[in-house]
């Protein structure tokens, strides 16, 4: 079976495991904080803060931008169920943006009228998480002025787009979002094994994240609320989490980052490779947003089904199959059962309701072959030309 992603390992990455493995650090030493540094300056942040996974990211970067009952977060419904779960975490309403009918992001001008509405309404969010779909980032620029003209906070969920850049930056660089978070779950573009990160420029945000991923606990004495005791003592001065990394995944982690170029090299190389053979078949292809370079951590297509005689579940049975591992991302968070039992109805978000029943990501990752793809691309063609 050619899955749809993979990690792509080498001796390097088995080495730095190791070292660590043998030294006198495996959790909570500076292994973090190198990987941390080395992911700040790729990104040309100022600081970076590194959890156990990009859920946990999500979490404690809304936690950090004061998000709790009685606020709002929206997202788009286009999304894994971190994207909107991590409001519901904080004890806030959820709501949804459609996506573009173009490149599949959350639609700015969606937004735009949808807090138009919501400032009439008394509406508006405290929080906008914009995920940057497949690797490649939203109109960030767009988002960036709405957030200052309504005052909420853009968090990038960029576990999608590590090594990506918008506007001629590196995402995460801070310019456009007040936080970006990373995954490095096996499938992205790097990994830790498991394990995520938060990017911002905002000194008390990078403070308050880095005692949110450990239990809420300081041992500076400025936070303390009397002097300290000894060079034992720590405070825990509001709840916290145990969302720490360990030395082991940063070790992994850190390997991998120096190997980045050359993972998204080949995404893009095989991306463009996708989008020429793809191009007689009923599909339509990724669109490129203006100004984003995506890193590719996904190649999704939609069938043009009026198009084809078989269906789209057809085409996905018919290609698991052949023994390629297609995935579809993703079922839209409203229709989830948890999120109908909030209100969310089919139908609300009508653009990435026709996205999902058209939808197939096809595989990528830096290992796959010409050969495997080339055997993906004619499995297509021979389910969609019948």
């Amino acid at each position: 079976m050619i899955p749809y992603g993979r990690q792509s390992l080498d001796q390097a990455d088995i080495d730095a495991v190791v070292e660590v493995l043998q030294s006198d650090w495996l959790t909570q030493g500076p292994t973090i904080e190198r990987f941390e540094q080395a992911m700040a300056a790729r990104c040309q942040a100022d600081f970076a803060v590194a959890v156990c996974n990009a859920t946990a990211a999500l979490h404690i970067a809304c936690l950090a931008a004061d998000l709790g009952p009685g606020d709002r977060l929206w997202t788009s419904p286009n999304t894994f169920l971190a994207s909107a779960n991590c409001g519901r975490y904080c004890g806030a309403e959820v709501d949804f943006v459609d996506i573009d009918p173009l490149t599949w992001n959350l639609d700015a001008f969606a937004l735009e009228a949808k807090l138009e509405q919501a400032e009439r309404d008394g509406t508006l969010p405290k929080v906008l998480v914009a995920v940057a779909f497949s690797g490649q980032s939203c109109d960030m620029r767009r988002i960036a002025e709405l957030a200052e003209r309504y005052h909420f906070t853009v968090i990038e969920d960029a576990s999608h787009a590590v090594g990506a850049s918008y506007a001629g930056r590196p995402v995460g660089c801070g310019e456009f979002a007040a936080m970006t978070v990373f995954s490095f779950h096996p499938v992205k573009i790097i990994t830790s094994a498991e394990g995520g990160m938060i990017l911002t420029n905002r000194p008390a945000l990078a403070e308050r994240l880095r005692r949110l991923r450990s239990h809420g606990m300081t041992r500076d004495p400025e936070h303390m609320t009397e002097p300290s005791h000894g060079a034992w003592y720590y405070q825990q001065v509001e709840l916290g989490f145990n969302y720490r990394i360990t030395d082991l995944q940063a070790a992994l982690g850190l390997s991998q980052l120096g190997k980045l170029d050359e993972f998204v090299a080949r995404r893009r190389e095989l991306a463009a490779r996708y989008d020429r053979l793809l191009a007689y078949l009923p599909v339509t292809l990724p669109s490129p947003q203006e100004e984003a370079e995506s890193a590719w951590h996904l190649y999704v297509i939609r069938l043009q089904t009026e198009r084809i005689s078989l269906s789209h579940r057809q085409v996905f049975e018919g290609l698991r199959a052949a023994g390629i591992g297609v995935n579809l991302h993703y079922i839209p968070v409203h229709l989830q059962p948890y999120y109908q039992g909030l209100g969310f109805a089919e139908g609300d978000f009508p653009e990435a309701e026709r996205y999902y029943a058209q939808a197939i990501s096809l595989p990528l990752y830096p290992l796959l072959s010409d050969e495997q793809q080339d055997h993906v691309v004619e499995q297509l063609r021979r389910l969609t030309e019948r």
